[in-house]
């Protein structure tokens, strides 16, 4: 297939990176269909309240997986990138720092879960989930097949790993079993993964026994990891804790209605991280051999953001109780509608922050990632705590949707990257799409 010439672009290099995006795109979309229509069949069979418990549970989780992952994955990326003959050695030190780190979750839950517990998910829910965080090691394998523009792999993976996923919830559906065995079969689906990244990349002589780790990249990557640590710390308070809070604040039946809500609304938020995950190397390149392509590369992403996310907020405001009822919810659940017509608008500012966080790494303000995101949290923890009390999960839709959008602005307010909030400014409002139309 041959596409069409693009002035500014290398045609050979736009072809590669638009097909990676493309296998991403396939690979993403595939699990979205399987994961959104077996989640339905769980929550209907858990109901709300047993829906609560093992959200509440899979969320907790979450929180600590900027500490498993150390922040590690777009770092590995650019390495491999710069230096592909180290490949070995950046993998394998990877792959160990996380493996430890997962390790080191563990003792860290039970002491987060005796000072602030998700009430009614029991702790050994918690301690079947932690695994997870050790389990996960093996996405490094996924950074190395990104470095190399071949994500098709990556997709036949999360495919396949996703369908036999769907097919044990399924069966434990039909045969109706109690609620510790989808405990275990969440916690499976990572194993799963990791199996298939591992006969993934055995292929073509490449070899995970050849890994080694190396001590001086290790305090070099966590050198400049460090604030993206906090960073994922600080974006999984504000991106979750709602549910958290929801379920200690509201009850379990409140938040597993309240995990639906998030499950539709996140559903896209896959996207950004794709598109940005996969032209990340052309930006880069444009940084270093043409400035001014590389500020129109990054005003042309924000574009892309607000034309994908707009669009499908207001389709989703004005369609949310038809699609509660077309996919098969319960009715136990169409009351979430509303609140997912709410929530919806916060993917507008999550695929901008996606694409400005890009930029942020490219010029090495990791820093800023930690600034910006730690004020998110703040603003969510504590718009949570004063709306959930007086308006259920309606509040933390609201809450969500200040906080993200407060996250990402931020950076309007920092001097030496203010420029790019103008930038996220005029995508937003549609300015730079209206001085494209001046200049034709």
């Amino acid at each position: 297939m041959r596409f069409p010439s693009i002035p500014g672009f290398d045609q050979q290099a736009f072809e590669k990176y638009f097909k990676n995006t493309g296998w991403l795109f396939m690979g993403r979309i595939g699990s979205l269909l399987i994961k959104m229509i077996v989640g339905i069949f769980v929550a209907n069979y858990l109901h709300r309240e047993n829906n609560g418990i093992i959200s509440g549970g899979i969320t907790y989780i979450y929180l600590f997986s900027a500490i498993a992952t150390l922040g590690l994955d777009q770092f590995i990326v650019k390495e491999l990138h710069q230096f592909p003959k180290n490949r070995d050695q950046i993998l394998g030190t990877s792959f160990w720092m996380k493996v430890f780190a997962g390790f080191g979750c563990i003792p860290l839950i039970w002491i987060a879960y005796q000072i602030y517990p998700a009430k009614g998910t029991p702790y050994n829910y918690l301690l079947i989930f932690s695994t997870i965080g050790i389990i996960q090691a093996f996405n490094v394998i996924d950074s190395y097949f990104q470095s190399e523009v071949q994500s098709k792999y990556i997709m036949q993976v999360q495919v396949s790993g996703n369908l036999i996923s769907a097919i044990i919830k399924l069966a434990l559906i039909y045969y109706k079993m109690p609620l510790l065995y989808f405990v275990y079969a969440y916690a499976f689906d990572f194993l799963l993964l990791s199996v298939g990244y591992y006969f993934t990349y055995q292929r073509k002589g490449r070899s995970i026994f050849n890994w080694s780790f190396n001590s001086k990249l290790a305090k070099t990557l966590l050198s400049h990891s460090w604030p993206l640590i906090i960073s994922g710390i600080m974006v999984s308070l504000y991106m979750k804790i709602d549910l958290i809070m929801i379920q200690n604040i509201t009850g379990l039946k409140e938040a597993g209605a309240y995990a639906t809500v998030a499950q539709l609304s996140e559903a896209w938020n896959f996207i950004p991280s794709i598109i940005v995950t996969s032209l990340f190397p052309a930006i880069l390149n444009a940084r270093r051999d043409d400035p001014v392509r590389y500020k129109k590369r990054i005003q042309n992403l924000y574009d892309l953001m607000v034309y994908l996310s707009v669009p499908t907020a207001l389709v989703i405001t004005f369609t949310a109780p038809l699609i509660y009822r077309l996919l098969h919810f319960k009715p136990e659940y169409y009351y979430a509608a509303s609140t997912l017509s709410v929530h919806i608008w916060s993917g507008v500012f999550v695929f901008l922050g996606a694409a400005s966080g890009q930029y942020l790494i490219a010029e090495n303000f990791n820093k800023l990632t930690f600034v910006r995101t730690g004020f998110g949290a703040v603003v969510n923890i504590v718009l949570n705590l004063i709306l959930i009390p007086k308006m259920g999960m309606m509040g933390a839709a609201i809450a969500t949707l200040i906080a993200y959008a407060s996250s990402t602005m931020f950076i309007i307010f920092i001097p030496k990257v203010s420029q790019q909030g103008v930038m996220m400014l005029k995508s937003l409002f549609f300015i730079s799409l209206y001085d494209k139309f001046l200049k034709k």
